[in-house]
């Protein structure tokens, strides 16, 4: 299914060309920098950006989808990645422009992808991470219905810094998903 829908009114559906000015924004702040291996701050980069999503869909190796206003305008990411078919697992990844933080735009796109996920994937568990010292991501994942599984100690490095992460998960059969 390329389109998905949530009950608060987004749209999810794949990233477009005409998507590159709300990828440059989202890129713009510094702590985006790291969440990608290659540059997205000019036009081109964020055109580059986009082609990988859509190779990465044609592959069946990672599902990203631009999560969309009523306007038509992209305020958000959110991707299932390192798909595991062994073990029905995934990860789970999100992001929003600053001008659609706090507007529930990740758990609404989140929660659709989990019941893309678990429907027409038949995957089992899903999974994501985030900084611990990163609230609003650990709201997201929350309101999402992943539970928090634990902490990986220096998981992550930017710089010189180590950063531990909060593990969360979802699976195809928490009660969650019966709501």
């Amino acid at each position: 299914m390329d389109e998905l829908t949530t009950p608060e009114g987004f749209l999810l559906r794949p990233w477009l060309p005409d998507d590159a000015s709300a990828v440059l924004r989202a890129f713009a702040p510094a702590e985006m920098d790291r969440q990608t291996d290659r540059p997205v701050d000019d036009r081109s980069g964020a055109l580059a950006w986009i082609a990988e999503r859509a190779r990465e869909r044609g592959a069946r190796t990672g599902y990203s989808w631009a999560v969309v206003g009523e306007d038509g305008e992209a305020l958000g990411c959110v991707a299932l990645n390192v798909v595991n078919r062994t073990h029905d697992s995934g990860w789970v990844s999100y992001w929003t422009t600053e001008s659609a933080r706090g507007r529930g735009v990740a758990p609404a796109g989140v929660r659709a992808l989990a019941r893309w996920a678990f429907g027409e994937l038949g995957l089992y568990r899903l999974e994501l991470g985030h900084r611990t010292d990163n609230v609003a991501s650990c709201r997201v994942a929350t309101r999402s219905g992943f539970a928090s599984e634990g902490i990986e100690r220096a998981k992550l490095r930017y710089g010189k810094v180590r950063y531990d992460v909060e593990r969360h998960a979802r699976l195809a059969d928490d009660v969650v998903n019966f709501h």
